[in-house]
């Protein structure tokens, strides 16, 4: 093959090795771009689901969970639980967590049964009691729960963890490597690294679980709603009662501390005209300004 054609050859190869190279890299953005976009939906729902269990109108019941305590005593007056959303799952039921459903929204939302909620809260103390304090670590990675978090280990003994550093029950080369004998996690996704360390140490696992939840190497579930401070709070405070009492532990302990529950205030006739008439009032202004 003369010289020029076998130099010409050898150009066309590499434009073509250039042009796969090039290919490959755009083919590289897009997916990433593709990964990106799904990952922002993923949020974007994550948060409208956030919203909808944190945007709990006031003083407003829902009919099911009315029905439901209307049947069985609570731990807590049935209106701590609809004011903090304890009973309200996601639109998503995994078949793990089926049992504790026990109906559905017109919007779709999954709700809890309040009753298996309370026994399984109860179920958990005793779990629980069956350790020392210090022999259990609770890990909660949920946004806007440290406070929460760092009241219920003080409460409890619990050694706790908002930010669980991977590794430190497994790994013996750590510095701050432990033996625990007990995981306690708000959530077995958001924790799944101590989730999978339990796992991996053989340890038991207890876990507030939502409807969407899988329960996995998990040995006690509490459903309840585990994606609002408030639900969580409540739910933490009723096991740490439990168990401060099971373990004969004297110690004060004040549910405000854990979420902040206003108290049902009765009004008599008048302050409640005044109150329907002031509602009122606000809403037609509300929607005069729409118009506008």
């Amino acid at each position: 093959m003369p010289r020029k054609k076998k130099t010409e050859a050898e150009d066309k190869q590499k434009e073509e090795k250039k042009e796969e190279i090039k290919e490959k890299k755009e083919e590289k953005i897009e997916k990433e771009e593709v990964k990106e976009e799904k990952k922002e939906q993923a949020e974007a729902v994550t948060t409208e689901i956030k919203n909808k269990l944190a945007g709990i109108v006031e003083d407003v019941h829902d009919p099911i969970i009315e029905e439901l305590g209307e049947k069985e005593k609570l731990l807590v007056p049935l209106d701590y639980y609809v004011k903090t959303a304890v009973h309200l799952g996601t639109k998503v039921v995994t078949p793990d967590m089926r049992e504790y459903v026990y109906k559905r929204r017109a919007d779709g939302i999954a709700v809890l049964n309040t009753k298996k909620i309370d026994d399984r809260i109860i179920r958990a103390a005793d779990f629980l009691a069956k350790y020392d304090p210090e022999q259990i670590v609770f890990c909660c990675k949920r946004d806007n729960c440290e406070k929460i978090v760092e009241v219920f280990g003080k409460t409890t003994g619990m050694k706790v963890f908002t930010k669980y550093p991977a590794g430190i029950i497994t790994n013996p080369l750590l510095s701050d490597f432990f033996e625990p004998e007990l995981i306690f996690v708000s959530d077995p996704w958001i924790d799944k690294n101590a989730l999978r360390d339990a796992a991996v140490a053989k340890l038991p696992v207890v876990a507030l679980c939502s409807t969407n939840n899988l329960t996995r190497y998990v040995d006690v579930v509490v459903p309840c709603n585990n994606k609002t401070p408030k639900s969580i709070g409540l739910v933490l405070y009723l096991i740490a009662k439990l168990f401060l009492e099971k373990k004969g532990i004297k110690k004060q302990i004040d549910l405000q501390d854990f979420c902040d529950i206003e108290e049902k205030k009765e009004l008599d006739l008048e302050e409640a005209r005044k109150l329907i008439k002031k509602k009122l009032a606000e809403r037609k202004a509300r929607e005069a300004e729409k118009k506008e």
